[in-house]
């Protein structure tokens, strides 16, 4: 069935950690319902809008991450692609700072 997609770790833990934050989300709405928040965004947002946005900002780190990949290694004279764990953490970073702070 998901032999369309090539199943490495990394994926396999990103996706994990999607549907966690999607549900631990959800059973937090349910105990606490959500206020409008203004943070470092230029716009009031609840947790759900803050979690989209910083998804959305995950997944684009991690697409740059691997469409760069070749050119890391041209601009910082490595001999292999850096790991893509590398992005993970950092947009999991990222999406953390805007859960906060957005």
């Amino acid at each position: 069935m998901f032999d369309w997609m090539v199943w490495t770790l990394p994926t396999a833990v990103f996706f994990i950690c999607v549907v966690l934050l999607l549900t631990g989300m959800t059973v937090w709405e349910l105990r606490s319902p959500t206020i409008l928040r203004k943070g470092f965004l230029p716009m009031k947002t609840t947790r759900g809008d803050r979690l989209f946005i910083g998804l959305l900002i995950a997944a684009y780190i991690n697409l740059g991450f691997l469409g760069l990949g070749e050119q890391f290694m041209d601009w910082f004279s490595l001999q292999e692609e850096p790991s893509v764990w590398i992005s993970f953490v950092l947009s999991m970073g990222v999406l953390v700072f805007v859960m906060r702070k957005g």
